[in-house]
């Protein structure tokens, strides 16, 4: 990759400009919580997407998540078709930890085995209630987008404030999903509940 001098972005599209800041703040998750992305829009879901790629950085999963060294990590998605084809496009020829990275795409009415981030879309506090009880107990990253999902039991939860996307973590829950998130992640997070939310 060129190090080289580049372009002013006022020399681009308007367009062009604004998918250039938003893509390249959602690949410096560390360097601000808050990324402009207007709620219910493509751009916001290129933001989740980036940001649940990121999130896996950042997270120590026990040995006994993998079945061997080369297992790769998994990332589920449920009820959010286009954040998953977003993270498929994201993940080509990428690795997380030494590992490959692979997203399966499953319906509501399954049960999301085998993975190790969890995505579940959607504001229907049931359902996510539901899917993450569903899920249990494997050891894994929930991460949902419901109003109260951290109350249903999720990790780490998406919500927009001001047309951006910020997010709260439980470390509650990070416990009882044996799943360890770096300090560095935690800084970035707009609420970090070490209890009940």
């Amino acid at each position: 990759m060129s190090h080289g001098a580049s372009a002013p972005t006022s020399s681009l599209p308007r367009q062009g400009r604004r998918r250039l800041v938003l893509l390249a703040a959602a690949a410096s998750l560390l360097g601000s919580a808050v990324l402009a992305a207007p709620a219910g829009t493509a751009p916001e879901r290129k933001v989740k997407a980036a940001f649940l790629y990121k999130f896996l950085g950042y997270t120590e999963f026990p040995a006994t998540a993998f079945a061997d060294a080369a297992a790769p990590v998994v990332i589920g998605v449920v009820d959010a078709e286009g954040v998953a084809a977003e993270l498929s496009r994201i993940v080509v020829g990428r690795t997380v930890q030494g590992r490959p990275i692979a997203v399966k795409a499953f319906r509501e009415q399954e049960a999301p085995a085998g993975v190790h981030l969890l995505f579940v879309g959607g504001s229907d506090s049931a359902r996510v209630r539901s899917v993450i009880k569903a899920a249990q107990p494997a050891p894994m990253l929930v991460v949902t987008e419901a109003e109260n999902g951290l109350r249903q039991g999720s990790v780490i939860n998406f919500k927009i404030v001001d047309a951006r996307v910020r997010f709260d973590i439980s470390l509650e829950a990070a416990d009882k999903h044996s799943v360890k998130l770096s300090s560095r992640l935690l800084t970035v997070a707009s609420h970090v509940h070490k209890g009940t939310p």
